[in-house]
């Protein structure tokens, strides 16, 4: 499997474990009961919980950017030092990104998701060059 290709199963593994975490907020926040039910009737969500979701949305709008890029360069056999460094950076810095959202860091945290952003846009070039 391709270094891209890992990073890609990296980052829906991410998506996995945050979907997890959002998961585990809500009964935290709510109850067992409430989060199984309808969820017609719930308060507003507490600050962390509602972070969770936050993160949860924003990784999910990165992978669904990342992701086709990803599988359109193994589909057509691109793999260069430049999509490498691309996916790379997307993952870790998405990982990190994740991290300091869960623990509501400010300031950095934007500058980190700049980071995915460019290795997401690393991948594009790629394959719009070939």
């Amino acid at each position: 499997m391709s270094v891209e290709l890992k990073m890609l199963v990296y980052s829906t593994a991410l998506l996995l474990a945050l979907v997890l975490i959002q998961a585990a907020a809500g009964v935290m926040a709510q109850g067992a009961v409430p989060m199984a039910g309808a969820r017609d009737a719930l308060p507003p969500p507490k600050p962390f919980q509602a972070r969770t979701k936050r993160v949860v949305d924003n990784h999910r709008e990165g992978l669904t950017i990342f992701a086709p890029l990803v599988l359109a360069a193994a589909a057509a056999h691109i793999s260069t030092s430049w999509t490498v460094l691309g996916a790379e950076l997307f993952f870790g810095s998405r990982l990190l990104h994740a991290a300091l959202y869960l623990l509501g860091a400010p300031v950095v945290r934007p500058l980190v998701w700049v980071v995915g952003l460019a290795g997401t846009v690393m991948v594009l070039k790629a394959l719009l060059a070939s």
